[in-house]
């Protein structure tokens, strides 16, 4: 896995641990609230409800997304679930903020709480104050606003996942891939290791160093005479296959008397 990869896969990892801790104090604080209303046999509101399901939807949500990024991170079909996912929790997260507005207020003085009105010194049904009460509010949230921009985020480096993904399946150009090259998955011990080519087999074995025995320097078809053996003897080229002398017999030029 290349190092952008690797960044990449263990940087999605952590933001999903950071939602899913926000989604477990969310759930963990309305559970307190739900149990506390159902306890004294008061009216549950829906908002509350919905509060609860969503928070636990995403604790489930980025559990399997901390194990499906580690082990299946980048694959494309299961980046766009993700992405589409991720998109919905947005959504879902901006109604928590909206459900727990009341806790941007200050805790002072008359709270409006999920457990009811009361001034913030007076004791509230459970343990602690209205006061105390409020600030669990506040703490939801404040992780409600927080966990928007968190899976906004998540959905943008998915996205980068499933590219990078992709790169890292194209070996070479080639029509599949649009004639573009992409990093491949290769040995790590293979990756940096350059390739070394030669200009001409017979000089292969012998480049940088003198001629070995037995070398044999090429030349051309069309040789003449003169440059023929180095140039030291004058002698004629033999005729080629076409020109006229070419499978006769030589013949002595010498005269007997």
């Amino acid at each position: 896995m290349a190092l952008g990869g690797a960044i990449l896969r263990f940087g999605q990892t952590g933001l999903r641990l950071l939602e899913f801790a926000s989604a477990a104090i969310i759930l963990g604080i309305y559970s307190y609230f739900l149990a506390v209303l159902a306890r004294d046999n008061i009216h549950i509101p829906v908002w509350e409800k919905a509060v609860e399901g969503i928070a636990g939807a995403a604790v489930l949500y980025t559990i399997f997304g901390v194990l499906f990024t580690l082990f299946l991170g980048g694959i494309t079909i299961f980046a766009f679930i993700a992405i589409f996912l991720d998109i919905c929790f947005v959504g879902a997260f901006a109604a928590v903020a909206y459900y727990t507005r009341h806790g941007a207020n200050a805790c002072k003085g008359v709270v409006n709480t999920p457990l009811g009105f009361g001034l913030s010194s007076e004791a509230a049904p459970g343990a602690g104050d209205w006061g105390y009460v409020c600030s669990l509010n506040t703490a939801c949230f404040a992780l409600a606003v927080l966990s928007i921009f968190l899976f906004l985020i998540t959905a943008v480096v998915q996205l980068l996942l499933a590219r990078h993904h992709k790169k890292e399946k194209r070996f070479g150009p080639s029509p599949k891939n649009n004639y573009t090259k992409g990093t491949g998955r290769r040995p790590f011990w293979k990756r940096n290791k350059k390739v070394h080519s030669t200009r001409d087999a017979e000089m292969a074995t012998g480049a940088g160093v003198a001629p070995a025995a037995g070398y044999r320097p090429s030349h051309e078809t069309h040789m003449t005479g003169s440059t023929m053996h180095g140039g030291q003897m004058p002698m004629a080229a033999e005729p080629k296959f076409g020109q006229p002398g070419y499978g006769q017999t030589p013949y002595n030029h010498k005269t007997t008397f």
